[in-house]
């Protein structure tokens, strides 16, 4: 067995991936008590080195419980970073590196590293919310997420598709958890938490892509934020039953705002959906925007204003 270097200093990616856990676990270790040393700053060209050894260390975690524990551990460092700005670029390595590396995951492991990203949704979530939503991070966060090498970057063909998927279907259900798990919470700002989904979905090229996230985020969404008792019902049966499962989230109902938490505090849930509606609608009306999508996400403004029968709220 690799003897690891007992210091703070950052761990090599062969101790990371070792074939021996107890290597693998220091390893770890190590980069937890590295990470949480705030003049401790780690270089792009590193940065990726790190986050290499760190992909092959969840790859060679075999048992259940040791890779929830670990994807767990991995999503935690997010937060044992001080800095939320030195967090923020940890962040960034790890989606460029799952980009990279997730054309090349079997079957057997996939459902693993769906895991991993569930987790590192739901850390992020709490990182932002450590720092009351400051604005300036959130659109660090969204640039991230649509930038080069992004995992919803719309015009970057190396990102696949079932990984934009995955996010949409949890992206909600984490950030209700996230606001569930943090005592006083700061409402969670919709409108900039959303904005790369707006511009995903104004910009794929792939209509199944497009269909995924209004689908498995918009519609639990808004319906979440203005339950069908309290629509006046009028939603087709078809629809009703379809979202009836999804229509829950309490937390992100209970306290969101549309993009400033401390001077719109937690926000009526019809009005913030009318707002993100009226987001939706400028987006569609951008030049960059598909004119593909920009007819589906004008039908969806339109629709979904028609469902609530109050149309003047605000």
């Amino acid at each position: 067995m690799a003897a690891v270097p007992s210091s703070a200093a950052l761990p090599l990616g062969k101790y990371l991936a070792s074939t021996e856990k107890k290597t693998r676990d220091k390893a770890i270790k190590n980069l937890s008590i590295f990470l949480s040393d705030s003049q401790n700053v780690i270089p792009k060209s590193e940065m990726d080195k790190l986050w290499k050894g760190i992909f092959y260390c969840f790859w060679m975690s075999d048992k259940p419980l040791v890779q929830q524990g670990l994807a767990s551990e991995l999503a935690e460092l997010l937060l044992t970073i001080t800095s939320t700005s030195t967090s923020l670029a940890f962040l960034r390595g790890f989606w460029q590196a799952t980009v990279r590396e997730w054309n090349g995951i079997d079957r057997l492991r996939i459902d693993k590293y769906y895991m991993l990203v569930r987790r590192f949704i739901n850390a992020t979530f709490r990182l932002l919310l450590r720092s009351k939503w400051e604005g300036v991070h959130c659109e660090e966060y969204s640039q991230i997420l649509v930038g080069e090498s992004g995992p919803l970057c719309p015009n970057d063909i190396r990102v696949p598709a079932s990984l934009a998927y995955h996010i949409a279907d949890i992206y909600v259900e984490e950030l209700d958890k996230a606001l569930a798990n943090t005592p006083s919470p700061s409402p969670a700002p919709l409108g900039l938490l959303l904005d790369p989904f707006f511009t995903l979905a104004s910009r794929t090229s792939t209509s199944t892509t497009y269909k995924r996230i209004q689908s498995a985020l918009f519609e639990p969404l808004f319906t979440a934020l203005v339950p069908e008792s309290e629509d006046g019902g009028v939603r087709p049966k078809s629809k009703r039953i379809r979202l009836s499962e999804e229509a829950t989230h309490p937390n992100i109902r209970a306290n969101s705002c549309y993009s400033d938490p401390e001077t719109e505090g937690p926000m009526d849930g019809t009005i913030l959906k009318k707002k993100l509606l009226r987001r939706i609608f400028e987006i569609a009306s951008q030049e960059e925007t598909r004119d593909s999508n920009r007819r589906k996400m004008y039908t969806l403004w339109k629709k979904t204003y028609e469902e609530d029968p109050d149309e003047n709220s605000e």
